[in-house]
């Protein structure tokens, strides 16, 4: 009987749409300090970011308007990638994460929308609220960068002001500062970057205190 339960929620899992997309974002951060510094680690970076785009369209592809506005920001993000590792173009670079924040951003809002519905809360919903965290903390990642080449130094690593930084070392900040822990060595120095810190730590505790909100509703209220 275990054995069997256990195969029968193994098949369940695999035929939720936000699985796969949760699973690509958890090996996308797992693998970030372990393939940047090297250029054919990059170009598994670079694959895996392609598989989340595209376990992200697949996670959205209920509705059609939603797909095909993230298609439209994902191609081209796709794009300036490959571009941007052809030729070695930072400006490129930059263009494909500013695309990459959009598909990200319009994401994350579809996702919240299905996972707050207040029809039951599934498996599936649950995994996309659990991708969403995940994503608001990349969607900063890429914020920070985007802002890091327009205003050098708004960032200090250990009080000396950056210009750029490890896509780690941004992924560690963005999760530091999403979840208001407080413990990162990299600040802001720049009173815009701070503002953008600032609107981060807002989004992280007003998405925990909604889902929290959203996971009591679930359960009946007791009997007298």
């Amino acid at each position: 009987m275990p054995l069997s339960d256990a195969a029968e929620t193994a098949a369940l899992t695999v035929r939720q749409r936000c699985f796969y997309l949760f699973c690509a974002l958890l090996v996308l951060m797992v693998a970030v300090p372990f393939l940047e510094n090297s250029p054919r680690g990059r170009e598994v970076l670079n694959v895996i970011s392609l598989l989340i785009l595209i376990s992200s369209a697949y996670a959205i592809g209920r509705s059609g308007g939603a797909l095909i506005i993230a298609l439209l920001l994902a191609a081209p993000a796709a794009v300036f990638q490959f571009l941007s590792y052809s030729y070695g173009e930072p400006r490129l670079n930059i263009m494909s994460q500013g695309f990459a924040a959009a598909f990200y951003a319009i994401t994350i809002s579809y996702l919240l929308v299905y996972s707050l519905q207040r029809e039951v809360l599934t498996m599936d919903k649950l995994y996309g609220a659990a991708g969403v965290f995940l994503m608001l903390a990349i969607l900063w990642a890429y914020l920070y960068n985007i802002l890091l080449f327009f205003h050098p130094g708004a960032l200090a690593l250990n009080g000396q002001p950056i210009n750029s930084a490890p896509p780690s070392s941004m992924l560690y900040f963005s999760i530091a500062t999403l979840t208001a822990t407080g413990m990162s060595d990299i600040l802001p120095v720049d009173p815009l970057a701070r503002i953008v810190c600032a609107f981060e730590m807002i989004t992280g505790v007003l998405f925990l205190a909604v889902l929290i909100a959203r996971l009591a509703g679930t359960y009946p209220l007791p009997t007298r």
